[in-house]
């Protein structure tokens, strides 16, 4: 998923509509913080309501479609 527009911004936290690089559907991220952490690892990882692909075109055992499930770190 990747950001399409902020909806909302208050310091570091957000809300914004994400679209899907593989089926270009949209849903809304309802939270969000600006850190790279949480760009680049959080965002990344969730997952598409409609083809359940995360932003690397896997669809992984547990579904991230809303950026609060456990995010894993590479070591």
């Amino acid at each position: 998923m990747r950001i399409q527009k902020y909806t909302f911004q208050m310091r570091n936290d957000f809300s914004a509509v994400m679209e899907c690089e593989h089926c270009s559907a949209t849903q809304e991220l309802k939270t969000g913080y600006h850190d790279g952490f949480y760009h680049n690892h959080v965002i990344p990882a969730i997952t598409c309501k409609a083809c359940g692909k995360n932003q690397s075109g896997i669809i992984p055992a547990v579904k991230n479609d809303n950026g609060m499930g456990h995010v894993e770190v590479a070591p």
